[in-house]
């Protein structure tokens, strides 16, 4: 099977055209290629919304490398002039919304200029750059300047569905086949007896085309909620004087929006001020060079994205007035990208559908040619009536049928029900899943990288231990009793406010709220407690410079003047590194003495006692300067003023869900930016670092020769004071040595990383949304347990897929073995067009239902993960489908050839019930076959059966309509009301595959295997049956 499924094999991430095409144009066999490649990417599409999305990036690249330099040499009176209109005068407003739109587009200094900068615009637009927009003037500024909504494809009615449905060219063959067999029957036989078979056909596809659309319609809500999901984005905005998230879609023109690293910018805007603000233009652009924008150069265009600094914006274009909605319009259509199950399960119904085809064909010849003998042998070959024509007709029609049957459309479309089921309990436990494939590949890692900050621990950080003035003081309560002298701590709390990148704000209750990252705000925090104010702080001290933390500097720095004139600049960061740029030391005196090499060393072992006891160390320092310096801040010469140990306690929950991992066969190794002894204390704390695993630093990672690295890279556990670029080659290494990776990831520099990985995991919280955009999976609450319940849905999805799989092969197997035996043999089908609809409807339809949506069980996660290279179809499941199909075809075949003697039928309607019997029974194998199913290799299938609600409807709803087809629709599916005896063999023949099923699960065919591809962990739990 692996070789003929060559054709059929795609990446999970970023597959290349090349197989994405190779694999499309290998699929010959389709019944409805409208509904099969529904969910699949056009590549026609997508081509051309590239082409449209190239000519727009052209078009801005114009606008910032030509009209830029044209405007200087243009006459201010050649500028069209904008109209105010009577409906922005009667809103309050001195500003037409094109005319804003043009402005920034344009990049028109001179047009900005002459309104009077961003505080002009800000008159024009009736707001206060300090107080932002009034909630009550939502509602006028979205009608007269837009709303910030971008243009999307209409959602598809239930009717759509249906009409695709429709489009399968065996069922539209079948119609023609009813409606001809409808018109010869009523002139054959009359009304309405001739009428009976063309109408159970029809009613019969009334049937799945009704099941089908409700199936695929549901679908299709499922991923709208989520497609709504992925694109809620909140930002920080300044309204009614106050700091508040709302949601971009919720932006107004003349909203002041607050940016910082990684966030997008939701709307084209103008800078109104800020700090070494650079941003990414590339998704406009398409130029990789990040642009400084600044007073000088203030415009911000939507859909760009905030790489470096901070700042504050004020709104001037949302919507289709800006050049990303016209972007974002080609970016709404073209599908989603296919996943390597949905593909591979496209080659197997396509080899499939060969073969059934073929035996369609032949029980279409063979049928035919036997009439024919017949005719011939009995004198009346030269003789033919209307109603010789209706029995062509009914042959080709059961031709037509198996093909129906034989041909497993819902093979690659319940790759894409299972998905959808997924990904909706995963919404539901705070996971969202951006791309299909990765819920899929998730059930395959193999390894987790992972941040300690956030994902294993609270992310609510407080400041627990404090070094100053050669003490140590630990946090009592709410309180610190520090004792410090009035210089001292003046030049504390001036170290604590003015290097920050958080802001202390009043919510709308009055309540104090800091804003910024967990550590930052542990620090003002810290600062508060002190007794130390803000706003008197920033009075007195002018902020002339900010360098912003910095990943691989591992420090941020301001730059400050004090009234007399003096210039200080402050640092804090990682303790190792900011404790090396000192050579004072502020005393209780808050004089700075020498820092000698004993007091050095000294400081190094609380700093190293802080991190033994899972404390994050910074070190906070200063220094004097005679004058600003032009370029970056000085590196050395600094006066260390405190070491700051923060606490950040370990999730509940994390060691278990750490436990269950490692039962799972996946690693799970940690990279943090913390020093190597904090990193190792909360390693050990949450069960990451064992007896024999590694805890190493990224800078001695990084610097290993290849062969070295390879040997070290399975026992790293723990990486400590990492780089971004460190977790990226740690990510990259491990792929190459077969791994698969999962990486998490919440900063900008963590993009690298979370594309490269497998699985690309960024946090929902503290996540920038430039991480955000290159994941795979969102994890809403920055939970490691949740990215734990992904690994387990995942393994869910690949296995119910083979749990469906397996049902519906024995189903084909069976269905068209029997059929063309029995025209072989007798010149005639057993199961007609109607019965053979109704089954495919079970297996089909019905049975992904039931299979494909069942909830993870507690043993997935205590197996080895499934290999890339895995067979989808194992040697146990060719077992059970082989030893399932001999089973029915012996019994049936039985039913077939000797059934009127074994049950001694006798009179003019004993054909009419051997046939009943014989669908009956086929129907009930299928019903306790698909209970069967349910466990591949294990012997109890009912375990946890009725917590699965999807499926005890099916099988309660399958059996029901059996009841209803056979007593009384007999007219119509060509079947006869049998008696309690009948019933009870039929249902006997069909649980007897339960007891042939225990049986078979007993014949080993892989040692130490089981049923879904995985591998018995060696110290795992045994398995009961």
């Amino acid at each position: 099977m692996a070789n003929l499924l060559k054709d059929f094999e795609v990446d999970g991430k970023n597959p290349s055209l090349e197989a994405r095409q190779r694999w499309r144009s290998s699929v010959s066999i389709v019944k409805n290629r409208a509904r099969r490649f529904r969910m699949i990417s056009n590549l026609e599409k997508l081509a051309e919304n590239e082409k449209k999305r190239s000519d727009i990036q052209e078009k801005i690249r114009v606008a910032f490398y030509v009209q830029k330099a044209a405007l200087q040499f243009i006459d201010a009176g050649a500028h069209r002039e904008y109209k105010l209109t009577d409906e922005v005068k009667q809103a309050g407003f001195h500003v037409e919304p094109d005319e804003l739109a043009s402005m920034v587009r344009n990049h028109n200094t001179r047009s900005l200029t002459n309104s009077g900068g961003a505080e002009g615009i800000a008159q024009k637009l009736s707001v206060s750059l300090t107080e932002g927009v009034r909630s009550s003037e939502l509602h006028i500024r979205e009608k007269i300047y837009g709303a910030n909504r971008y243009a999307e494809k209409p959602a598809r009615s239930f009717l759509m569905f249906v009409w695709e449905a429709l489009q399968d060219v065996t069922l539209i063959i079948l119609m023609v086949c009813a409606v001809v067999s409808i018109g010869v029957g009523v002139a054959t036989e009359g009304f309405p007896k001739g009428m009976y078979d063309g109408t159970g056909i029809l009613l019969s596809i009334i049937l799945v085309v009704m099941v089908t659309a409700i199936s695929d319609y549901k679908q299709s809500l499922q991923f709208r909620d989520l497609d709504r999901e992925k694109k809620k984005i909140n930002i920080q905005v300044t309204r009614d004087g106050n700091r508040q998230h709302v949601s971009i879609d919720d932006l107004v023109v003349g909203d002041v929006v607050h940016l910082s690293i990684g966030d997008r910018v939701s709307a084209d805007g103008i800078f109104i001020s800020g700090y070494n603000l650079e941003i990414d233009e590339s998704s406009l652009s398409g130029e990789s060079e990040p642009s400084h924008v600044n007073k000088e150069k203030p415009f911000l265009l939507s859909g760009t994205k905030v790489q470096n600094g901070s700042a504050k914006m004020l709104v001037t274009t949302v919507g289709m007035r800006t050049e990303w909605g016209k972007l974002m319009e080609t970016l709404s259509e073209g599908g989603e990208d296919e996943t390597p199950l949905q593909v591979k399960l496209n080659g197997v119904a396509t080899i499939i559908g060969k073969i059934g085809l073929g035996f369609a064909v032949l029980t279409f010849v063979v049928l035919c040619i036997r009439f024919v003998v017949t005719k011939a042998t009995s004198g009346s070959i030269t003789q033919w009536s209307s109603e010789d024509a209706l029995t062509l007709l009914d042959y080709f029609a059961i031709a037509v049928t198996i093909i129906v049957v034989a041909v497993p459309e819902g093979l690659p479309l319940a790759v894409t029900l299972s998905l959808a089921f997924a990904m909706k309990q995963l919404m539901r436990d705070r996971a969202l899943v951006r791309h299909l494939a990765a819920c899929e590949t998730m059930g395959s890692s193999t390894s987790i990288c992972t941040d300690k900050t956030g994902t294993l621990t609270t992310n609510h950080m407080v400041v627990n231990k404090v070094w100053i003035c050669e003490n140590v003081k630990e946090r009592q309560e709410e309180n610190f009793q520090l004792n410090l002298s009035d210089q001292v701590k003046n030049i504390l709390i001036q170290a604590i406010f003015q290097n920050t990148g958080s802001e202390v704000v009043k919510d709308k209750e009055g309540k104090t709220q800091i804003l910024g990252s967990p550590t930052e705000r542990a620090i003002l925090e810290f600062g508060l407690l002190l007794g130390g104010d803000v706003e008197t702080q920033r009075r007195e001290h002018k902020i002339l410079k900010i360098e912003p933390f910095n990943s691989d500097k591992k420090k941020m720095s301001v730059l400050t003047s004090h009234s007399g004139g003096s210039v200080r600049a402050f640092c804090k960061g990682a303790s190792e590194i900011v404790l090396k740029m000192c050579e004072k030391v502020v005393d209780s005196n808050g004089k700075s003495v020498p820092l000698s090499e004993e007091k050095m060393a000294n400081i190094s072992e609380v700093i190293e006692s802080f991190a033994s006891e899972a404390l994050r160390t910074l070190c906070l320092v200063y220094t004097d300067l005679d004058e600003a310096p032009s370029g970056d801040l000085p590196d050395g010469g600094y006066t260390l003023v405190a070491v700051v140990g923060i606490k950040d306690p370990v999730r509940p929950g994390v060691k278990e869900a750490v436990k269950i991992c490692q039962d799972a066969g996946i690693t799970v190794r940690m990279v943090t930016g913390d020093n190597l002894s904090t990193a190792k204390a909360i390693a050990r704390e949450c069960g990451i670092l064992t007896a024999d695993g590694v805890a190493i630093e990224g800078s001695y990672f990084r610097d290993l020769p290849p062969h070295e690295m390879r040997k070290i890279l399975p026992k790293i556990q723990v990486m400590a004071r990492s780089l971004p670029l460190d977790k990226h080659t740690l990510v990259n290494n491990l792929r190459k040595i077969g791994e698969v990776v999962a990486v998490t990831g919440d900063g900008t520099n963590d993009a690298p990383a979370l594309h490269e990985s497998d699985i690309g995991l960024a946090m929902g919280v503290a996540g920038t949304e430039v991480a955000k955009e290159n994941a795979d999976v969102i994890i809403m609450d920055d939970n490691f347990a949740t990215i734990v319940n992904v690994a387990r849905w995942g393994r869910a999805v690949y296995i119910n897929i083979q749990k469906f799989v397996q049902f519906q092969l024995t189903v084909n197997v069976v269905a068209l073995i029997i059929n063309f035996v029995s025209a072989c043999f007798t010149g005639s089908a057993p199961l007609t067009a109607v019965q053979l609809l109704w089954v495919n409807m079970i297996m089909d339809t019905l049975g992904a239902l039931a299979l494909a949506t069942e909830p993870p069980n507690e043993g997935l996660m205590k197996r080895q993960p499934i290999g890339r290279t895995a067979s989808f179809i194992t040697k146990a499941m060719w077992r059970n489908i082989i030893g399932q199909s001999i089973y029915q075809l012996i019994v049936l075949g039985i039913l077939n050839f000797a059934g009127k003697q074994i049950l001694n039928l006798n009179g003019p309607d004993s054909t009419a019930v051997l046939n009943t019997i014989i669908f009956n029974s086929f129907v009930f194998c299928q019903v306790f076959n698909e209970v069967n199913s349910r466990e591949i290799e294990k012997i109890n299938v009912f375990k946890g059966m009725f917590k699965s609600w999807v499926f005890v409807a099916v099988m309660i709803a399958t059996v029901g309509f059996q009841v209803i087809i056979v007593e009384f629709l007999g007219a119509f599916a060509s079947t006869v009301p049998l008696s309690w005896q009948h019933w009870l063999l039929c249902i006997l023949i069909g649980s007897l595959s339960m007891i042939l099923a225990v049986g078979l699960k007993c014949i080993p065919v892989e040692l130490n295997r089981h049923h879904d591809g995985y591998e018995l962990l060696p110290s795992g739990p045994s398995e009961s049956a």
